[in-house]
């Protein structure tokens, strides 16, 4: 009997033995094959994540650049604007001064400072603090300039030598302000002298 034991243990340790590797071989492959599951799936989370970094910086990009444009276009209109109320001004003034009939320069006058005060007013929502305060320097002149201009026409031969210093006013007070702004609107734009 002690044989027949000893071949039965030995039986029973051999089977154990086949039966344990097959388990272990097969605990060994299930772990392998969760390694690779959980690094293809860390895989993919990062392709994700760079993918949705992309396209948030490409929506930053477009961003950036619809701003851009829109700052741009709002620059060239109150640029325009600005510029059409001074020569408006300039030409009332004249106009004025000639003794001309001065309703014709007025109404035009009053057209570009209407058209100059709705670009303003859209500027004011779009441009940064740097071309903001060039801007509202050069509202205040124009607004002073044109303060001066509706007193002296009212009685343009008592204001006579007030309309002749406008000229040079316009010329040395405002047109600069206009230059001020235009050049912080070009530096905000990027484009340099």
């Amino acid at each position: 009997m002690g044989g027949s034991l000893t071949a039965l243990l030995i039986a029973v340790v051999g089977v154990a033995g086949t039966l344990g590797a097959a388990v272990l071989t097969q605990n060994r492959a299930d772990r392998t094959k969760r390694m690779e599951l959980l690094a293809a799936a860390e895989q993919r989370r990062e392709e994700r994540d760079h993918a949705e970094a992309l396209r948030l910086a490409e929506l930053e990009r477009q961003r950036q650049s619809e701003s851009l444009e829109r700052r741009r276009a709002c620059y060239i209109t109150l640029n325009t604007a600005s510029r059409q109320y001074v020569t408006a001004m300039t030409n009332h003034l004249h106009a004025l001064r000639r003794g001309e009939d001065a309703v014709t320069s007025l109404e035009k006058l009053e057209a570009a400072r209407a058209a100059y005060r709705d670009s303003y007013a859209e500027s004011q929502m779009i441009v940064p603090d740097p071309v903001a305060r060039a801007s509202s320097a050069a509202k205040t002149r124009l607004n002073d300039a044109y303060r001066a201009l509706k007193e002296y026409a009212g009685e343009p031969v008592t204001y006579a030598g007030e309309l002749a210093a406008m000229d040079d006013e316009l010329h040395q007070d405002v047109w600069p302000c206009l230059g001020a702004m235009k050049r912080a609107m070009r530096t905000d734009l990027g484009i340099g002298d």
